[in-house]
């Protein structure tokens, strides 16, 4: 344990961090080393996205950096490509670092993927904000999200992993107010994933100008989501099914949710002319 975090064990018997003051464990059940690839590097398909010859960085917004998991394990991919390829370039957005800090003490390295050049990547980015090599730059972005989104110099985002606290503890990061900010500070051709398949959740995504689908299945979520600007990007797009149950929700709508929340939805560019989701 270390100030406001702790590494505890999971019903799974992984083990994960705690933080303590939100009351939240991250990867919780199967541990980061399995949900990480699972729900985020798979799903976005970080190496056939690095393998193109396109000349501008891939830009990676790692939206709550916890213990480094989820972009550690996008950092090794880049790392361990023979060939060239695509510069990745990840970002990571916390309020803090303690997470991070205590995932590469030499106790909790191995849990935490974090042992060898990774752990150097962690101690660099923990004292500089900043590490680069040949194929990939990790930038820590530190401050009160959504306001760190804007401004950057990293360029917009081409994936996102948006890995918040839950609309419980953290419920600003779930709004349609935030999923406008990250909007506008995406690429066209992005993909936003994250493990919420909360009905409110994929109705803030909406609202705030997306396109929203059912994403795949991990050890411990039995569906997640995935955002994207064109409705053509997405292989499971919501449809009427979805739009049918959302008018029976017992929780259909973020806190920031309009009046017309419903007749907008019903509105939307991805629900004209489509076919049923499952």
């Amino acid at each position: 344990m270390s100030g406001s975090h702790e590494v505890v064990l999971t019903t799974g018997n992984a083990r994960a961090m705690l933080d303590r003051e939100v009351g939240e464990v991250m990867h919780p059940v199967v541990g980061p080393l399995v949900e990480a690839p699972q729900l985020y590097i798979e799903p976005s398909r970080i190496a056939e996205r690095l393998s193109s010859d396109v000349e501008a960085p891939l830009v990676l917004f790692d939206v709550g950096l916890g213990a480094g998991s989820n972009a550690i394990a996008a950092w090794r991919v880049s790392e361990a490509r023979e060939a060239p390829g695509r510069r990745l370039h990840i970002v990571s957005f916390d309020r803090t670092t303690a997470g991070l800090a205590l995932a590469v003490e030499p106790d909790n390295a191995a849990a935490f993927d974090l042992e060898g050049q990774a752990g150097d990547a962690a101690r660099a980015l923990l004292e500089t904000g900043r590490h680069e090599t040949d194929a990939t730059t990790w930038t820590l972005a530190l401050g009160e999200l959504p306001d760190t989104l804007a401004g950057g110099p990293w360029g917009p985002a081409d994936v996102v992993y948006w890995d918040a606290y839950s609309p419980r503890a953290n419920p600003r990061l779930w709004t349609v107010a935030a999923f406008e900010a990250l909007r506008v500070a995406c690429a066209p051709q992005v993909r936003v994933h994250t493990y919420s398949a909360a009905t409110a959740t994929r109705s803030a995504l909406l609202l705030a100008g997306f396109c929203v689908g059912a994403g795949g299945a991990s050890a411990s979520k039995s569906q997640t989501t995935i955002a994207a600007m064109r409705r053509e990007d997405l292989s499971d797009p919501l449809g009427e099914r979805w739009l049918e149950r959302l008018g029976r929700s017992s929780a259909p709508w973020p806190t920031d949710a309009p009046p017309d929340a419903m007749s907008r939805i019903r509105a939307h560019r991805q629900f004209s002319g489509c076919q049923p989701a499952d």
